[in-house]
């Protein structure tokens, strides 16, 4: 049997759909369309139904799946391998939020691109979980820092940390609320406190209300900017509340820049996943980034 074929059928299983395998596979649709019909006449039977999106695997074809796909991605390791020495360099291409990719991710590793033979360069690129996934699924990217967990089996998605969020305001804004009216009042005592946000929806606001108030946030965002610096900037300068990961504005708090204005007993919780396309941790470098990286998240307290 053609291993060509098996790896764009092993391709189109993982990724769901014809479109999506042959841009993985720098092929093009019908090239990808015809590999498959002549593996389905070798074996006389089908290996997917095709729909209006995508398509879905047959019984046969997720058991060939299941028996071909790991011995495809030993052999990708060992070719690999072979291609990781110390005359070439490698690239790796990242994907993530801006904040939590600059502040976290990346320091953690450029520590491994000057390794001597085991460096690799690196090339950076900011999104929202949806633009990230879609880019590494399209094959734009190497390996993905996601705050959502992706379905399917084209991407792998393994824990990476969890961020805590803190009510935060400036100094004035939080003797202009209180402490006691809070404790008494809740949610109630900060409706006609301004909002900083990184969107009109007010997903971190939101989400703090959800769960520590049971309720929505009442005033809407009167200061909207889509980077979570640029947030917590706004807020020390006293043009409202805000919700931030606890990392992005320790140092803050320490200062006393800004201060946080409630401690619940559950803090509200946000997961990040280090995801890649499945089979491309066969390749060492993006193993390497992502050991590294899980490694370092030990420390991100």
């Amino acid at each position: 049997m053609d291993l060509a074929l098996l790896r764009t059928f092993v391709t189109v299983h993982r990724a769901g759909s014809f479109t999506r395998a042959a841009a993985l596979l720098g092929l093009s649709q019908p090239a990808v369309t015809s590999q498959i019909r002549t593996l389905e006449r070798q074996l006389g039977r089908p290996l997917f139904l095709r729909q209006a999106r995508g398509v879905t695997p047959t019984t046969i074809g997720d058991e060939l799946a299941h028996k071909a796909a790991p011995h495809l991605d030993a052999l990708v390791e060992i070719a690999e391998t072979g291609l990781d020495d110390e005359s070439s360099l490698r690239t790796l291409h990242l994907a993530g939020p801006p904040e939590f990719t600059a502040e976290r991710a990346l320091p953690a590793l450029t520590e491994l691109t000057g390794e001597d033979g085991q460096g690799f360069a690196l090339r950076a690129s900011f999104g929202n979980a949806e633009e990230t996934l879609e880019g590494l699924a399209a094959g734009h990217h190497d390996l993905a820092i996601s705050t959502a967990r992706p379905r399917g089996a084209l991407l792998t998605a393994t824990p990476l940390c969890d961020e805590v969020h803190v009510l935060v305001a400036s100094p004035h804004r939080a003797e202009q609320i209180g402490s006691g009216l809070l404790r008494h009042k809740g949610a109630h005592a900060l409706e006609d406190i301004p909002v900083v946000e990184v969107h009109e929806s007010l997903p971190f606001v939101s989400r703090y209300w959800a769960s520590v108030f049971d309720s929505r946030p009442a005033a809407p965002g009167t200061v909207i900017v889509p980077d979570l610096r640029a947030v917590l900037a706004c807020a020390a300068a006293g043009a409202g509340l805000a919700v931030l990961p606890r990392y992005l504005c320790a140092e803050a708090l320490e200062r006393g820049d800004v201060v946080a204005l409630h401690y619940p007993a559950v803090p509200p919780l946000r997961t990040y996943f280090l995801v890649v396309r499945t089979g491309t941790l066969a390749m060492p470098h993006v193993a390497r980034a992502h050991d590294w990286l899980l490694r370092a998240a030990d420390d991100w307290g």
